[in-house]
């Protein structure tokens, strides 16, 4: 409720333009794209020691309360916000490289590859934080643009509704007999999830955010204990 980054509504406005075709007060190109991008960390394979019974008439499946752990992959996806086109990828970790094999994921092909620009919408997590992963990704891929939303902006961010679905129809209840079975699936909604995805109709504007942070005042500092 707070914004702690002192320019947050600087920053997070020029994000809300991209979702709108814009960018410094000019409209996208048809060869100019906007990728939204994060981590869902820690998904886990939870083996159920029994099966559990099939859903019935009228009744919710019952999912087995016991499990061994399988262990956890990192999802990692990009989603361009103006063709409804989801990128991700499954790690055993984060870091820079797996999010350097989504980015060339998405950039190796068209029309990416050879777009004007390609605006890549991050957070600040340490796999992309600051110029540095910005200028590191630039040598590589000049048309790309790395931009950074200001801390505790994940509601703004449109990749979070992919994950929001992918956490509804892929990952409830998560009983998976291993990692293998958990990346599978995920990577096959994935390709389903293509043939029928929309833009999403985003309504929340660089207005909406000024008049809603006009009505938050700054948190009281806290007192210390002596």
């Amino acid at each position: 409720m707070f914004p702690r980054d002192p320019q947050f509504q600087a920053k997070a406005a020029r994000v809300l333009d991209l979702y709108q075709g814009r960018w410094q007060d000019q409209a996208l190109a048809e060869d100019e794209f906007v990728i939204s991008a994060d981590e869902k960390t820690r998904i886990q394979a939870r083996v159920r020691l029994h099966p559990g019974p099939a859903a019935q008439p009228g009744q919710s499946r019952r999912v087995e309360f016991e499990y061994a752990r399988g262990g956890a992959l990192q999802y990692l996806a990009g989603w361009d916000v103006r063709r409804a086109k989801l990128f991700g990828c499954c790690e055993p970790t984060t870091g820079i490289e797996p999010f350097g094999r989504l980015v060339h994921q998405i950039m190796s092909q068209e029309p990416y590859r050879r777009a004007q620009r390609v605006f890549g919408i991050v957070d600040n997590g340490s796999a992309h934080r600051g110029q540095v992963a910005a200028d590191r990704l630039r040598q590589r891929y000049p048309n790309l643009v790395l931009v950074h939303w200001p801390g505790h902006a994940s509601w703004l961010n449109q990749v979070e509704i992919c994950f929001s679905i992918v956490q509804r129809k892929v990952l409830t209840p998560n009983d998976f007999p291993s990692l293998a079975a958990v990346a599978q699936r995920r990577l096959e909604f994935g390709a389903y999830y293509e043939q029928i995805a929309h833009p999403f109709e985003w309504k929340f504007t660089r207005e909406d955010l000024n008049r809603l942070l006009a009505k938050v005042q700054p948190a009281p500092a806290l007192a210390l204990a002596a």
